[in-house]
């Protein structure tokens, strides 16, 4: 499958974004007559090279008319779904704008359907936007990683006045997503490259293990101090046979719990979305025996599962940090056998060999029912797997 890495060197923008994808051999000839499939829109696209701390890139820019009226995210919608692109690129042009419509509803505390963009309603984002799109499925895109966020700070002109760096629809487009702040005066992640990265990102933090096959470079408008203002997408082949996610553990010490509720405690963990949750014997201080309670969460529930472990334990504080997993490939079936049909997840091994884990709910029911020996059972699965 092939895959990208995108590395936020110093930043993304969506002209940055657009600028790898071109760089990594999306034809503008293409691109301009896809783009020309829009209604309504008048614009003409430029593209130069730059060289960036001795790093050749491209650049791109829309040319559009100077004064332009905000487009509603209704009028958009629509003229995106009267346009003749394909399915698949309008499906994702509109996702990226229905998280910007939703981030600036947030923001400005009104109904999604009320919301009118002024710089991201603009011809030069629409076409931003839609050229990610279409670029992704040109280039066959299946999965994109990305690096940690950088964010600048200060403040910045726009047209609700000066707003605070990074800008709060910005914020609010990277919430659940590993940032890093810096010391760069200025605008390093736009609302439009933080839609079109929260859309399409399966990951962020480490890097995928892959076959590189192309490196593309989208330069943005300013320069930093420090780095290079600098997109780096990463195209290659995801043959590692696993992936990378990158989680949280929650964990906290228990000495003066009665030992009856952690079953229930486990059970509303999972519940609420944990990935998994043990526990362990520990020796505490003065000499007392306790319990370390740990789940692996995804960041989105950290609060969430905090909630729960303050609530429902007796402890008076829980400790949190980022961990980076490996995990297989997986996916689900149904192995029908004499007895009836079970569920068994399917594992894809790094050599590419399968192998099948039957559910033990499915076995355990069905064990019951037919009244027979529940490793039978197990046995009889595997073998209709592998037939």
């Amino acid at each position: 499958m092939r895959i990208a890495y995108g590395d936020l060197i110093g930043g993304v923008s969506g002209d940055m974004f657009v600028a790898a994808l071109l760089d990594l051999g999306l034809p503008l000839a293409t691109l301009k007559a896809e783009l020309k499939k829009i209604p309504t829109l008048k614009f003409d696209l430029k593209v130069s090279r730059k060289t960036v701390q001795s790093i050749r890139a491209r650049q791109f820019h829309v040319v559009c008319p100077k004064q332009e009226p905000p487009r509603a995210w209704r009028e958009i919608r629509q003229i995106l779904q009267r346009s003749r692109l394909s399915a698949a690129v309008k499906e994702t042009g509109i996702e990226i704008f229905r998280r910007l419509a939703e981030a600036e509803a947030k923001v400005h505390g009104i109904a999604v359907d009320r919301v009118h963009f002024h710089e991201v309603g603009a011809t030069d984002s629409i076409v931003d936007i839609m050229a990610a799109a279409f670029g992704c499925q040109h280039l066959k895109i299946r999965g994109f990683n990305f690096s940690r966020v950088p964010l600048g700070r200060g403040v910045a002109r726009s047209a609700h006045g000066a707003l605070p760096v990074p800008g709060p629809a910005t914020l609010e487009l990277l919430k659940d997503i590993p940032v890093e702040w810096t010391q760069l005066e200025g605008e390093t992640v736009t609302p439009t490259g933080a839609a079109i990265i929260a859309t399409l990102g399966k990951s962020f933090g480490a890097e995928p293990s892959m076959t590189i096959e192309k490196i593309g470079y989208g330069a943005g408008q300013k320069e930093w101090p420090d780095r290079p203002n600098l997109f780096r997408l990463v195209l290659g082949e995801d043959n590692a046979g696993w992936r990378n996610e990158e989680m949280l553990v929650l964990e906290t010490n228990i000495d003066d719990m009665n030992p009856q509720f952690y079953d229930h405690v486990m059970d509303r963990l999972f519940a609420a979305g944990a990935r998994d949750v043990f526990l362990a014997p520990i020796q505490m201080k003065k000499n007392r025996p306790g319990t370390l309670l740990r789940a692996i969460v995804e960041p989105s529930g950290r609060d969430a599962l905090a909630r729960i472990l303050l609530s429902e334990t007796s402890t008076i504080g829980v400790r949190y940090y980022p961990v980076g997993r490996i995990i297989l490939k997986r996916s689900s079936a149904s192995v029908k056998t004499k007895y009836g049909t079970i569920r068994v997840k399917v594992i894809e091994e790094p050599d590419g060999s399968r192998r099948a884990t039957p559910e033990y709910d499915d076995l355990k029911r069905v064990a019951a029912a037919k009244k027979i020996p529940l490793k039978l059972l197990h046995d009889a699965v595997l073998r209709g797997f592998k037939e």
